[in-house]
């Protein structure tokens, strides 16, 4: 942990050439730990959240040791098993950059990409496969893939494959690996299920371990908005008004639902923001096309799903928003941590409508910080009344597709009145920006609102009848229709 460069770390001259043409000259904490003990072949168990530098804490002892050899047909020599195509396709652009010295061959097996070429070099041997756990037990299952020459074997995001359901893969997988090779083991947190993982397939594992898990960065100052009005229209337009105020050179803007990132994408572009949207159900050409645009500040901003949480690695994001609070804290952390990366300043700015005020105090709790609110912060009677106005996001008289209806609260209960009868003057009397700039759109709704027949069912009065589909019709005609 004392190592002060990458040339004390027992790398071969031709990876440190390829890090000092990669500008790097000071090891993260995880690298200073983990490569030394890699270069030697033990196993090693690494618990460190995301933007800690990970990636190369492997990729460059890999290098180091598949420096002698050859692949054989069919027999790859390592094997990187990742949990999404992003972190898969991050992980073989790392090779790339490292192993520029080299003459390492590489496949990678992934979802959303056509098959034909990696089948090939498959067929003519590989240093490195890298591959999400599913396409290589089907690629295995058909007979194109043998494991028994793995040296290496590379385990990332462990936690992440255990929320997706992976672990079986990732057994069966380790089963067909010889047992004599080299584990290097991932996870960000480490729970039971890892654990027993853990102990069923490394031997006698180094363990480094150089943050506590679910912690957030010192580089990333954190700011929350409480939205009073807690309809996405309302919560779009208050975006909207932060990201205009708020010096934001590039940022991720995270929803829970992959809907929600098209509605807000639609959105922001006819708002006049370059903005780009990356979700799951993205064939991946389009994937990597949006964030190569991203990455290149073709695009400002990038809607993303939480698919996209982990594993991005862009070292310069500005901002990070959660137009939806996430409903487990500790994805809040690895959202958040797509800025402040590798040392840089970063700011996460986080929408709270009254119903995600019980997720706050979760995320105080698993970060060890107290929340900071921009502009007013909720009262009192705000957190003893969290959660009781609605059961889930589809609350307050309406489904989650329906969003524009609130666009005209009379027709709601006398109840909300007080809150939502003045769109128009104070749509969001406790936030700190000014939200004003989106009531333009919102003007002529009524007048708008009798073309709704031509495309829906008829509805005398659609306001009670079909709350979703008049809302179509508000603030943005094409962008909800995504909704239904």
């Amino acid at each position: 942990m004392e190592t002060k460069t990458f040339a004390d770390l027992g790398l071969s001259p031709k990876v440190q050439a390829a890090i000092t043409a990669a500008g790097y000259v000071t090891p993260t904490p995880i690298q200073a730990a983990a490569i030394p003990v890699a270069v030697t072949g033990r196993d090693v168990l690494g618990i460190a959240q995301t933007g800690t530098g990970k990636t190369a804490s492997f990729t460059l002892p890999m290098i180091t040791r598949l420096e002698t050899g050859r692949a054989r047909a069919r027999m790859p020599r390592s094997l990187i098993l990742a949990p999404t195509r992003e972190l898969a396709a991050q992980v073989a652009q790392s090779f790339e950059k490292y192993g520029i010295n080299h003459k390492l061959s590489l496949a990678l097996l992934i979802g959303g990409v056509s098959m034909d070429d990696q089948v090939k070099k498959l067929d003519r041997g590989v240093d490195v496969l890298i591959a999400t756990p599913g396409r290589l037990l089907d690629h295995f299952g058909r007979g194109r893939i043998m494991l028994m020459g793995v040296e290496i074997l590379v385990i990332d995001e462990a936690d992440r494959m255990l929320d997706m359901g992976f672990i079986p893969d990732i057994e069966k997988i380790c089963k067909l690996l010889p047992p004599r090779r080299q584990t290097l083991f991932f996870s960000a947190t480490m729970p039971p299920e890892i654990t027993r993982l853990v102990n069923q397939f490394l031997t006698n594992p180094e363990r480094i371990e150089v943050a506590k898990p679910a912690t957030t960065a010192k580089t990333i100052t954190q700011r929350f908005v409480y939205c009073q009005n807690g309809e996405d229209w309302a919560k779009r337009e208050v975006l909207r008004d932060l990201i205009r105020d708020g010096n934001v050179k590039n940022a991720i803007i995270f929803c829970n639902r992959k809907r929600d990132v098209a509605v807000l994408h639609k959105s922001l572009t006819k708002h006049g923001f370059n903005a780009g949207a990356l979700h799951g159900d993205m064939d991946q050409s389009s994937r990597m096309e949006t964030l190569d645009k991203f990455r290149n500040g073709e695009i400002m901003l990038l809607a993303a799903s939480d698919v996209a949480a982990r594993g991005l690695d862009i070292p310069e994001v500005s901002h990070v928003f959660n137009f939806d609070l996430p409903w487990a804290a500790d994805d809040y952390v690895h959202r958040i941590g797509r800025t402040g990366r590798a040392g840089h300043e970063g700011h996460s700015v986080s929408l709270v409508s009254p119903d995600d005020l019980k997720f706050v105090k979760d995320i105080e709790k698993v970060t060890a910080e107290t929340a900071v609110w921009i502009g007013e912060p909720p009262t009192e009677e705000d957190i003893a009344g969290a959660g009781k106005r609605r059961r889930g996001r589809g609350g307050r008289g309406q489904s989650s597709g329906g969003r524009e209806k609130s666009a005209k609260p009379a027709r709601r209960g006398s109840e909300r009145g007080h809150r939502e009868q003045k769109p128009s003057a104070d749509r969001q009397p406790r936030s700190s920006s000014p939200a004003r700039d989106g009531e333009a759109p919102r003007a002529p709704v009524r007048a708008e609102q009798p073309q709704a027949p031509s495309r829906q069912q008829p509805q005398p009065q659609p306001r009670r009848e079909q709350p979703q589909r008049s809302a179509h019709r508000s603030e943005q005609p094409t962008v909800d229709a995504w909704t239904d």
